[in-house]
This record gives structure tokens, sequence and C-alpha cells, in this order.
């Protein structure tokens, strides 16, 4: 007899380093395990990283981006309108809302989900909605700085990274193969 499973709602957030990570790392174990998984990545935009292209390796695994960029001011790209960053998480959260509600799926990552609603490029209330509403059998996982208290209520699991100590901080720039 094959034990129902219990889909969790994990949340992996903070001001720290490791987020995604661990929601990759999530992603492989479920990949290896057999599970269907969709890999969503809010705000990130274009550029390479690593993750991207394992994960795009790996059976079972896809992965879309949706974001157009970092919003973050001093992160931000000004050659691309705010409205272009609109428009992409208007298309990436109907996206995802449709990956969830699907049930094609067994687990679905809505990476760097929170800094879209801190940015007022996803509604709070929109979000919280979805997390209730999701397929028992799902497993979702969200990241980013900020979760909504409500998110975190609603969570099974809850993460909060928090910084001790980072390169950064002694001057050394970002490497391909630790940040991204």
């Amino acid at each position: 007899m094959t034990a129902v499973r219990h889909g969790l709602t994990i949340v992996y957030t903070g001001t720290g380093k490791g987020k995604t990570t661990a929601a990759v790392g999530l992603a492989v174990r479920a990949a290896g395990n057999r599970m269907r998984v969709f890999f969503v990545q809010f705000v990130k935009g274009q550029w390479k990283s690593g993750e991207r292209s394992v994960l795009r390796s790996l059976p079972g695994v896809e992965l879309a981006v949706t974001g157009r960029g970092f919003t973050i001011e001093r992160l931000r790209d000004p050659r691309i309108p705010m409205a272009e960053h609109q428009d992409a998480a208007t298309a990436g959260w109907a996206f995802a809302q449709a990956l969830v509600r699907g049930g094609e799926y067994d687990m679905v990552v809505l990476d760097e989900i929170f800094p879209a609603v801190t940015a007022g490029l996803v509604d709070a209330a929109e979000l919280a909605a979805l997390v209730s509403a999701k397929p028992a059998a799902l497993h979702l996982v969200l990241t980013g700085r900020a979760a909504p208290p409500e998110v975190i209520a609603m969570a099974d699991l809850v993460s909060e990274v928090v910084p001790i100590k980072h390169p950064f901080q002694q001057g050394i720039k970002a490497q391909r193969g630790i940040e991204f």
C-alpha cells in the first residue's frame, strides 16, 4: 500500500545567502525520487547561473525564468523599464498559478517570489490565496527575503537564512559556482 503524500508548503526566507540554493537542493532531491518538479524564477532575469543549467538537465525537472532582472534600485539594470518588470511578473504570476493549480507536478518552486511581492509585482493576498488553495499532494516551495507573515503562518516548514559572515564583507566579489 502506497502512502498518500502530504504536500508541504516550504518557505526559505531571510537576508542571508542560500535560499535559492536550498530550493535547488530540494528540487534535486525530489527529481532523484522521480518526482515531477517545476522551478519558476521570479526577478533574477536572464543572466546565466549554474543551477539553471543543472536543473534543466535533470529528468522530470522543468524551469522557467519569468523575471526581467533585479528590481532593487542598486541592482536594477536601468535599461529595463519598470513596466517591463511588471509585464514579466504579471505573465510569470499567471503561469505560476496555473502550475500550482494544474496538478501536473509533485513540486513547484517559486524562487524569489517574495521580492516580487515586496516590489509590488505580485500581490501578497493573491500569493496567500494560492498557498491556501494548492492541491493537497503538491509540495510548494517559496523563496526570497521578507516572506509575508500570512504566508509564514500557513507554511508547514519555514527556514530563515541569517547572515553571520559573508565574503562580500571582505571585499571578495561574487564568484561563479558560489553566487551564481
